[in-house]
C-alpha cells in the first residue's frame, strides 16, 4: 500500500456554509501540529470535535506564533487508526465553505513532507486494503452516494452493511467444505470406499440455486439510475406550464394566457417522497396545427409521450368542452391520470370524473389538489418492492463473478451425471470457490481495484 498521507475535499467545489476536508495517513499528527500548533498535539483526543483557529505557521515571524497567517476558525475531529474510515489515522476539517479557505488549507497540508492530493476513490480503497470493508461494501459506497430514489438508497445501505457479503461468505464456506471433502477423497482414494456422488449432487445443486437467485437480482446501473419520466400533455393553454411551476414551488417555466406559448417540451426535476423524477411540460396538442412550427411542436410532444413512464393529461376545467385531439383515438396517448386544471374557476356542481382515467382537480393558483397529485405520481412511479427484504446487485463485476461460479457449478453437476471423477470435481469446485471469493475481494488483482475505484469521486 502507498505509505503517503493523502488529502482531499469531501464536499463539491463552490461556495457553501461549511466545507469538509479529509486527511488520512501517518502524517496526520504533523498536519495537526502545522495547522493548530504544538498544544493541539498534546491535547489530541480521538473522536472529539474541537473548535480552533487554523494558521499557516510557515508564515510566522520568528518565534511569535501570533504573527502566523490566519486561515480560518473551524471544527476538526481526529480519528485514530485502525478505528477510522480508512483504518489509518484520519483528520477531518470543517471550515467555512469559501473556496479560498479550502484551497489554502489543502496547500498548507500538502506542504508537509509525504502528503499529497488523494486520487479518486483512494480513501475507500485504503479502507478495503486495511480490512475495514470488503469489495462489495466498497463498491456500494458509490451506490449510496448516487442512489436516485429511496428503494435504491435502502438497497445500497444493505449492501454497505454486508447483507450480500454474508450471503456470499456462507456460500463460499459451503463450497470450501465440499472441496475439502472432495480433495480428501482424492488423497485417500485407494484407502477409502467410492465417494457418495448422489450426496455431492444434492449439496452442489442447493448452492447453484442460491447463486442463481443472487444473479437473477442483478439490475444494471443504467436501468437503476434512470429517473422515472412523467409527461404533462393536453390542449394549448390548458394550464400545463402553470402546473409545473406550482409543483416545483417556483416560476421555472414561462406562463402566458396566449395559447401556444410553449413551443418545445421543457424538462425539469421534481422531488417526490420516493425520489427524484423527470417532469416534462409539452407543447399543446390542438385539433389542427396553425403552422409548420406548431405541427412540429405537437409531433415532438407525441414523441416524448411515447417514452413516458406516466402520462398526465391536463384538461382546462374552466371550459365546458374537452380537447378532442387529446383522446387516444385521435393520436395522443392514453392518460394514466387526468388533471382538471383551474379548479378555482370550476363550478362546484360540475362532475370532475373523466372517462379517460382517474381525475384530480387542481388549482395552480390556490394549491388545491397538488398534494393529491404528488401522492398519485409517487405511488405510480415508485412502486413498493414485493419483498422489502430482497436486495439486488448493480455491479457488472459481481455479476461476472457469479456467472463464472454458476458455470463451474454446472460443469461439476454435469461431471456427476456423466463422468464422476473426483479429481475433476475437486478442480471445478476450486474454481467456483475462487469466483465467489473474488466477489468480496478475498482474491483480487490490482487491475480490478484500479477499475473499481477510478470511478469514485475525489474525497471518497
Amino acid at each position: 500500500m502507498d505509505s503517503q498521507t493523502i488529502v482531499a475535499p469531501m464536499t463539491p467545489a463552490g461556495v457553501s456554509a461549511v466545507a469538509a476536508i479529509r486527511v488520512s495517513g501517518s502524517k496526520v499528527r504533523e498536519v495537526v501540529r502545522l495547522l493548530f500548533g504544538e498544544s493541539a498535539i498534546k491535547n489530541l483526543k480521538p473522536r472529539e470535535a474541537k473548535l480552533a483557529t487554523a494558521r499557516d505557521y510557515r508564515t510566522m515571524v520568528g518565534e511569535d506564533r501570533a504573527t502566523a497567517l490566519v486561515i480560518d476558525s473551524l471544527l476538526y475531529i481526529f480519528f485514530e487508526g485502525p478505528n477510522s474510515y480508512t483504518g489509518e489515522d484520519v483528520l477531518e476539517l470543517y471550515p467555512h465553505g469559501n473556496p479560498i479557505i479550502v484551497r489554502e488549507l489543502i496547500q498548507v497540508i500538502k506542504s508537509v513532507d509525504g502528503v499529497r492530493l488523494a486520487e479518486p476513490g483512494e480513501y475507500t480503497r485504503r479502507a478495503f486494503l486495511n480490512g475495514r470493508m470488503d469489495l462489495v461494501q466498497a463498491e456500494s459506497v458509490a451506490d449510496v452516494i448516487h442512489s436516485a430514489n429511496r428503494d435504491e438508497l435502502k438497497n445500497a445501505h444493505r449492501l454497505l452493511g454486508g447483507a450480500l457479503s454474508k450471503k456470499v461468505k456462507t456460500l463460499t464456506e459451503l463450497v470450501m467444505d465440499i472441496s475439502a471433502r472432495l480433495e480428501l477423497d482424492v488423497d485417500f482414494s485407494e484407502e477409502e470406499a467410492d465417494p457418495d456422488y448422489a450426496t455431492w449432487g444434492v449439496k452442489i445443486s442447493a448452492i447453484r440455486e442460491s447463486v442463481e437467485s443472487i444473479l437473477k437480482s442483478f439490475k444494471g446501473k443504467a436501468a437503476v439510475s434512470r429517473l422515472p419520466l412523467a409527461v404533462l400533455y393536453g390542449a394549448p393553454n390548458a394550464g400545463k406550464s402553470s402546473l409545473v411551476n406550482a409543483l416545483l414551488g417556483e416560476d421555472r417555466i414561462l406562463v402566458s394566457n396566449i395559447p401556444g406559448t410553449t413551443r418545445d417540451f421543457v424538462e425539469v426535476r421534481l422531488f417526490l417522497d420516493g425520489g427524484e423524477i423527470r417532469l416534462v411540460d409539452t407543447a399543446g396538442i390542438a385539433d389542427k396545427a396553425t403552422d409548420a412550427l406548431d405541427a412540429l411542436s405537437m409531433e415532438k410532444s407525441k414523441e416524448i409521450l411515447a417514452e413516458a413512464d406516466m402520462k398526465i393529461l391536463v384538461v382546462d376545467g374552466s371550459l365546458d368542452e374537452n380537447c378532442a385531439s387529446c383522446h387516444p383515438e385521435n393520436g395522443a396517448a392514453q392518460p394514466d391520470i387526468v388533471v382538471i386544471s383551474k379548479s378555482d374557476l370550476l363550478d362546484e356542481r360540475r362532475e370532475t370524473r373523466d372517462e379517460r382515467g382517474e381525475s384530480i382537480r387542481i388549482s395552480s393558483k390556490t394549491g388545491e389538489g397538488l398534494a393529491e397529485l404528488k401522492r398519485a405520481m409517487n405511488a405510480a412511479l415508485f412502486k413498493k418492492m414485493e419483498n422489502s427484504e430482497d436486495l439486488w446487485i448493480t455491479s457488472e463485476r459481481e455479476k461476472t463473478c457469479l456467472e463464472e461460479a454458476l458455470a463451474g457449478i454446472d460443469r461439476a453437476l454435469n461431471l456427476i451425471r456423466t463422468n464422476p471423477a473426483v479429481e475433476l470435481l475437486a478442480f471445478e469446485m476450486q474454481l467456483v470457490r475462487r469466483s465467489l471469493q473474488s466477489i468480496t475481494g478475498e482474491i483480487s488483482s490490482e487491475d480490478v481495484l484500479q477499475q473499481i475505484f477510478a470511478g469514485f469521486c475525489i474525497g471518497k
